[in-house]
């Protein structure tokens, strides 16, 4: 018997979990979708008792018991092959990927519903924008969606994310493509349709709606540096060209909006010291594909473990995060102006890409996102109004779109007599369901603002264009009478944010 064919080296399949194990698998599954279920358990201080406490024992339990190895589970959702560490999942995925047995895969949210991801298309390494050059193409999309604070200094998630939208399509598609509102739609139906029937319809017209963007490419953007690096505009080059495009596209607008007000809220609660740092935990921590089901289509072997064909391999980067030993921040990553974004430096399970080994276009996508967060703190100072987290004991999870951020300026603004009744003052965003403490961050930034208020009326009082007659007096006391309510309001409202967050 030769040493290939003798059992200590014969391929394998992987051993199934018990039924108990699936079960009590099955149930933390299944209670991803209730967050209410962790509130006792963190109340008596009991985090083994949580959601991810539960799920990270038991993979804990499976790993002892399984020698480390990758288990088949059999859950509600379906049977998976879940990896019990993260190199064995990047080994595992890396060599069904080099051995071409992987389908495109999907999605899988906290409910167990799967949906469309990008489709991987490699982009070229050197056809990324320059570091050096994104600080001058985000600047005044940045600037626009700082002038569309609140009153209060508030974001409101929708501005937020259309802001977002257009500096992506700036930086990827082109200046010609920034108010193409319908591009960025298109692309969202596109990806939502991966892997049903109805993709190939939208991915058309998709490809219809990037053409006038590659025939003509804006030099500035991605899409302008990617005929000069080989992507052609002829037969299948164009077709690869565009499916670039879309990829990248896809990415960097989806960590301008999500991961970029995830690393603001790092920054405002000091988690993480720099861009570059916070971006990195974001994505670590946060990752925007957190759970991804990868179908093998054909055999293949790892190691000594074969995998047959019709199985789903189970990526949950989070699940495993703990059990690495990777419960601390990374340490900050180098300067964005090396060129390559050292948030998405690994060459494994891209945290933004279904692609089962590296993809430039993350490492692209979340260098833009570093270069939005250092342009946005350079001009505001990011504040956390809600959810209430510290440094210390981050969520295990965090939708972006539940994140309250005010930006509050670096310097306050002078009192060279002008009125600021002119600036936005939209009510304070609504706070329903919030703790008192984020009731208590909002009225605090109401009475920033009725302070300034006060401030810029009696500054306008103070003007000697007021002394030339009677009229004028009587117009100076009714600036200063209100002055004074301003500040008596702020007052007021400044003691009662105090007791709401003591």
């Amino acid at each position: 018997m030769t040493t290939a064919d003798s059992p200590a080296t014969a391929a394998r399949p992987p051993a199934a979990a018990w039924p108990l194990e699936n079960a009590v698998f099955s149930a933390a599954m299944v209670a991803q979708r209730l967050p209410w279920v962790d509130a006792p358990a963190r109340a008596l201080g009991l985090d083994m008792l949580t959601r991810d406490g539960v799920t990270r024992g038991l993979l804990a339990f499976l790993r002892r018991t399984r020698s480390g190895r990758p288990v088949q589970l059999r859950t509600p959702f379906g049977p998976f092959l879940l990896p019990l560490a993260a190199a064995d999942a990047a080994g595992l995925l890396a060599a069904a990927d080099e051995a071409g047995a992987l389908a495109p895969a999907f999605g899988l949210t906290a409910g167990g519903q799967r949906y469309g991801l990008s489709p991987h298309v490699p982009l070229p390494r050197d056809a990324a924008v320059p570091a050096e050059e994104l600080g001058a193409l985000l600047a005044e999309d940045v600037d626009r969606v700082i002038a569309a604070r609140r009153g209060d200094g508030t974001l409101e998630w929708r501005d937020w994310q259309c802001g977002m939208m257009r500096l992506s399509r700036r930086v990827v598609a082109g200046a010609e493509a920034v108010e193409d509102t319908l591009l960025s739609e298109v692309l969202a139906g596109a990806t939502a349709a991966a892997g049903n029937r109805a993709h190939e319809g939208r991915a058309e017209a998709l490809r219809r709606r990037l053409a006038p963007y590659l025939a003509e490419p804006d030099p500035a953007s991605l899409t302008g540096r990617l005929p000069a690096r080989g992507g052609g505009r002829e037969g299948s080059g164009a077709d690869a060209a565009g499916a670039a495009v879309a990829h990248a596209l896809a990415l960097v607008s989806r960590a301008a909006a999500e991961t970029v007000l995830q690393a603001l809220a790092l920054l405002a609660v000091g988690a993480a010291a720099t861009p570059e740092a916070a971006v990195a935990e974001a994505l670590r921590r946060w990752p925007p594909v957190a759970a991804a089901v990868y179908p093998v289509r054909a055999d293949f072997v790892w190691q000594d473990l074969a995998v047959e064909a019709g199985t789903e391999i189970l990526r949950v980067p989070g699940w495993l995060r703990g059990l690495d030993g990777e419960g601390s921040p990374d340490p900050a990553p180098a300067p964005a102006s090396a060129g390559t974004s050292a948030a998405a430096g690994s060459s494994g399970m891209p945290p933004l890409c279904g692609a089962p080994t590296g993809c430039a276009a993350t490492r692209f996508a979340a260098l833009v996102a570093e270069h939005v967060v250092r342009a946005v703190t350079e001009a505001v100072r990011p504040l956390l109004i809600a959810p209430s987290f510290t440094a210390d004991r981050l969520p295990e999870t965090l939708d972006p779109r539940t994140l309250v951020v005010a930006l509050e300026d670096l310097a306050a603004r002078p009192d060279d007599g002008r009125v600021t009744a002119t600036l936005p003052t939209a009510v304070p965003v609504s706070a329903f369901g919030y703790a008192p403490a984020a009731y208590g961050a909002l009225a605090h930034a109401s009475a920033d603002r009725l302070e300034r208020h006060a401030q810029s009326l009696a500054a306008c009082a103070g003007n000697s264009g007021w002394n030339a007659d009677e009229e004028g007096e009587r117009f100076r006391m009714a600036l200063l009478d209100h002055a004074e309510r301003c500040a008596t309001a702020a007052d007021g409202v400044r003691r009662a944010a105090k007791r709401l967050t003591d």
